[in-house]
């Protein structure tokens, strides 16, 4: 099926001639419509107007039959006469629904599916025709095609084909009357609407030139005169374009005057003043400025980076000055011994105002542009990297110097005398081959130029901090110190504080667009929001400067100390403590400057103490290993050093080897009594360490020699005695007991010295002790010093010197841990305590092991004498026998233990004598009673041999210090005397 053709638009109907009978005949509201492709009316009996119908109808219809007076009965027939009237106009009424209808079912079947539009149309047409004709791909020169579709002869073929062009014509020509009333009517109604719009343009066409004559009488006059006013404004706003052109121009060139004179702050005032005029968009669409915006910006970055750069150059000391200052002093100093160190570095009252006076405008200027957290972001990175190189080129200078400078060989370790002798050596090297003195001397240079860095940055932040409080232009008298030197202060006067205040105020506050912020009587809350932001802003940045700067100077401390890392455990403790001292000096004094705590620093410095401590503890364990393998267990005198030390630790206000506790100057730190000590110690451990296990010295030579080095101290010799007193009891000691007590009152000093580390000096004394008391044990109680020392024998005497070691130190103890224990946490104290004690316990067992071995000997001594009794006896039965001397057997008794007794007293104490010989009393009383019980005499020879032989060995008993272990008056009463008054009826008298 066709479509419907298009409607004529208003130009196409334009074209219809008015003069044309159809279009005259055209009623209003009628749409003309031209379609060429439809020559004829397929319709010639109607006329033009059947295709047009107005609604509604032009003709009135009649009026309705009035209703009835009175109820009737009505049908159909009383309506006749009125249907017959309104029948005409009903027809055209429903053919007009009718065609309505058609036309929205033709509308929608065009947009649902076109081929399906017209069931009666050509769907049927399509069932009579065969479906073979429509194909869109039919082409009957194909052979398949031609076929099917010419089955038949020629005849019959074309009387089929004519067949079916009739019925696709009938049906084309049925469904082209069908549209044709609709296709007319809009035709006539196109052309209506042509004559219609040709009217209406000429009706404009005269009211137009009624409008000219009007205007060229009436309006021309007063038009000409609005002209020349516009004409007039125009001409006075170019002028002021143009001054504002020249204005601009001038600005222009003055800011780039301003900039190459680095007049920051008049720069800034015509900046805010171009910033002013665009921001009122004076200068919109002027072409020669489009690059205004550009010229500003680039101006106010050359504004910053040179207040930026005055700014640094204000604030950071400059290296060079400081290094030369710092060189020349210490360089001065390296010529005299050490005896402390002075790092007061004040700041001259002149100059922290003149560092003032310059910053303050500069700060000032950087408010106005906002940038003073990023310039003091670039101040923070220039101040490390000049404090580094300052510290770098120090070193380098100073290295040099402090090489050359002769090295005491005493303070010079072998690693370090062997990295001094190397030539073209790195700086580490350099670093590891000074001595403790010059790397000390070296710690004071780098402190003093830290020192002046970071003064002069705490000044910066101090002065920042000010002007960011008085910003609002309200000065608290507390508020007009803004510099507190160090050692001194520096006020700022009433009147130069008013000042300062009026010239930051009139200042930032002449930029009212830049920085609204400021004007000082600002209520709104977002101006004060925005003022704290600011203001913190620029205070978090001053202090991270300042923080900055300190771990700076932590970590170069801290990397110069982990470079000679494994020297200075190796250190002097006087030596270790110089160092450990001012480096503790250091990290207070900036911790105070810059309120940053150094974690980092204080982590090093704790674990060298650590290894400090663990190196001289290892030293000293070999140390008292090879002493104990070369003692012989033979008694010493004991110089006034050692009773010193005794009654340092006894007392609650010691010094141990008069050492003091090290004060802040680090003044005076090497006196003679530590002097004297260490020096007697050193040469004790290089006895030790050459002697390598082999040396054949005797204990006495090694006694000796120690003693001599010991108490010759400035040209005279101090006295000595025999023994040591603790709690007003003497010890008689050895070597190495000496050395030990020594031992433990370096370690006491090093707990004193370094309180950090008192628990772990503790533990090393608890490890030091055990081992002393295990080796004591392993070569006396054990006869390990037949091997090692070349002993015959362990003799009572050796155990009585050993049983005087260990109940010395187990005297000494309480008194170590009580002076350990003053620095140690009581958090900390209960395990230390329970090592402590365990200590202690064994060293008691370890005596009452000695005592009980000595005991041990008589027991075996008389055993002895007891196996030979029987064969003295037989020789008591003879009837020549008349000796009136005692036995050989109560002979030798009574001479061993008289021995044994005097060689005890000599050197134990009277309450270690009384146990031992208490017991060996009662020994020598249950067992020669038992022997002489069981002995047979038969003469009266031997019953008075026997006799004599109990009364001599009971006057000796009576002599041995025993405590009374009976009721009897009689001293050291037992079984031997009830033996003796059971079979002789006598007794012995005291």
């Amino acid at each position: 099926m066709a479509s419907r053709p298009p409607l004529r638009t208003a130009s196409a109907s334009a074209s219809y001639s008015t003069d044309s009978p159809t279009a005259a005949a055209v009623p209003p509201g009628g749409v003309p419509q031209s379609i060429t492709s439809l020559l004829n009316n397929p319709l010639p009996s109607a006329s033009a107007g059947s295709y047009w119908l107005p609604w509604p109808p032009p003709t009135a219809l009649p009026d309705a039959p009035p209703p009835p007076s009175h109820p009737c009965e009505v049908s159909r027939a009383d309506f006749a006469p009125y249907l017959a009237r309104v029948a005409d106009p009903f027809a055209r009424f429903a053919d007009v629904r009718l065609h309505a209808t058609a036309e929205l079912a033709l509308a929608a079947s065009d947009l649902a599916a076109p081929a399906s539009a017209s069931s009666s149309g050509l769907a049927a047409c399509l069932r009579e025709v065969p479906a073979l004709f429509f194909k869109e791909d039919f082409a009957l020169e194909e052979g398949a095609t031609f076929e099917a579709a010419c089955p038949l002869a020629d005849a019959a073929l074309q009387e089929r084909l004519g067949q079916h062009l009739d019925v696709v014509e009938a049906h084309l020509v049925r469904e082209i009357a069908r549209r044709s009333e609709s296709f007319y009517e809009a035709q006539g109604r196109l052309r209506g609407l042509d004559g219609e719009i040709v009217a209406a343009v000429g009706r404009i066409r005269e009211l137009r030139e009624v409008v000219r004559v009007l205007t060229g009488d009436l309006v021309g006059d007063a038009q000409q005169v609005q002209e020349l006013n516009a004409t007039r404004g125009n001409l006075v706003a170019l002028q002021e374009k143009l001054t504002i052109i020249l204005y601009v121009s001038q600005a222009l060139a003055a800011l780039k005057l301003l900039v190459l004179a680095a007049d920051c702050a008049g720069a800034l005032d015509v900046i805010d003043d171009l910033q002013n005029l665009i921001d009122t968009d004076e200068l919109a669409g002027l072409y020669c400025f489009r690059h205004i915006r550009d010229q500003l910006g680039a101006s106010l970055d050359s504004v910053n980076s040179i207040l930026s750069a005055e700014f640094v150059r204000a604030a950071v000391p400059d290296g060079k000055t400081v290094d030369a200052m710092v060189l020349s002093t210490v360089k001065r100093k390296t010529s005299t011994p050490l005896n402390g160190t002075e790092h007061e570095v004040n700041v001259d009252e002149e100059d922290g105002f003149i560092l003032r006076d310059r910053l303050l405008p500069l700060i000032i200027c950087l408010l106005r542009t906002d940038k003073v957290p990023a310039v003091l972001r670039i101040y923070r990175d220039t101040l490390i990297t000049v404090m580094k190189a300052s510290i770098k080129s120090t070193v380098a200078e100073m290295l040099p110097v402090l090489i050359s400078k002769p090295i005491d060989s005493d303070s010079v370790t072998g690693d370090r005398a062997a990295d001094s002798d190397a030539g073209g050596q790195s700086l580490a090297n350099k670093l590891r081959s000074l001595s403790s003195e010059g790397f000390v001397q070296l710690l004071s240079a780098i402190f003093s130029i830290v020192q002046v860095h970071l003064l002069q940055a705490a000044e910066v932040k101090k002065i920042v901090q000010w002007i960011m409080r008085n910003l609002d232009g309200n000065i608290s008298p507390d508020d007009t110190n803004p510099v507190v030197q160090h050692g001194g202060s520096v006020d700022f006067s009433q009147e130069k504080d008013y000042d300062v205040t009026s010239r930051v105020s009139n200042t930032v506050t002449r930029s009212p667009t830049k920085l609204p912020l400021f004007q000082g009587k600002a209520n709104d809350m977002s101006s004060i929001n925005s003022i704290k932001n600011i203001r913190a802003d620029v205070l978090r940045e001053s202090t991270e400067a300042v923080f900055a700067a300190c771990d700076a100077a932590h970590g170069r401390w801290a990397k110069l100390l982990g470079v000679r890392a494994a020297l200075h455990p190796k250190l002097r403790l006087q030596e270790f403590l110089i160092i450990y001292n001012i480096t503790e000096e250091f990290i207070a004094a900036t911790e105070k400057v810059g309120g940053r705590l150094g974690y980092n620093i204080r982590g090093i410095l704790q674990q060298q103490s650590k290894q400090f401590v663990e190196y001289q503890h290892s030293v000293r364990m070999a140390k008292i290993k090879a002493v104990l393998d070369q003692e012989t267990w033979v008694a010493v005198d004991v110089p006034e050093e050692f009773q010193a030390i005794v009654l340092s630790l006894s007392s609650t206000d010691f010094p141990v080897n008069g050492m003091e506790m090290p004060s802040n100057d680090n003044s005076k730190l090497i006196e003679d009594g530590i002097s004297t000590s260490q020096e007697s110690a050193h040469s004790t451990e290089n006895n030790v360490e050459n002697s390598n296990g082999t040396s054949t010295t005797s204990n006495e030579n090694k006694v000796e020699s120690t003693s001599q080095t010991e108490n010759s101290v400035a040209g005279h010799v101090r006295p000595v005695s025999q023994t040591i007193v603790l709690g007003g009891v003497g010890y008689h000691m050895v070597n190495c007991g000496l050395i030990l007590l020594k031992m433990l009152s370096e370690y006491v000093d090093i707990s004193k010295c370094l309180p950090s580390l008192s628990f772990e000096v503790v533990q090393r004394v608890v490890e030091i002790l055990k081992h002393f008391n295990t080796r004591t044990c392993q070569l006396v109680l054990g006869a390990g010093a037949m091997q090692v020392s070349g002993l015959k024998s362990i003799t009572s005497k050796h155990l009585a010197l050993a049983s005087q070691i260990i109940s010395f130190i187990h005297s000494l103890i309480p008194d170590i841990r009580r002076v350990l224990f003053l620095k140690i946490p009581e958090a900390r104290k209960h395990l230390l305590m329970s090592e402590l004690d365990r200590v202690t316990q064994d060293y008691k067992v370890h005596r009452d092991e000695i005592h009980t071995k000595l005991v041990q000997i008589m027991r075996e001594r008389l055993l002895a004498n007891l196996r030979k009794l029987p064969q003295i006896v037989e020789s008591w039965n003879g009837p020549d026998d008349n000796d009136s001397q005692p036995s050989l057997f109560a002979k030798a008794v009574t001479k061993e233990v008289t021995y044994l007794h005097r060689i005890l007293s000599q050197i134990l104490l009277e309450v270690d004598l009384q146990a031992i010989f208490r017991q060996v009393v009662q020994i020598f009383h249950s067992h020669i009673t038992d022997a002489f019980s069981k002995l047979e005499l038969n003469s009266p020879q031997a019953k008075n041999r026997l006799c004599r032989d109990v009364q001599h060995i009971l006057v000796c008993i009576r002599k041995l210090p025993a405590q009374n272990f009976s009721s009897e008056p009689v001293r050291n009463y037992g079984l031997l005397d009830e033996f003796l008054a059971e079979k002789f009826g006598t007794k012995v008298d005291e």
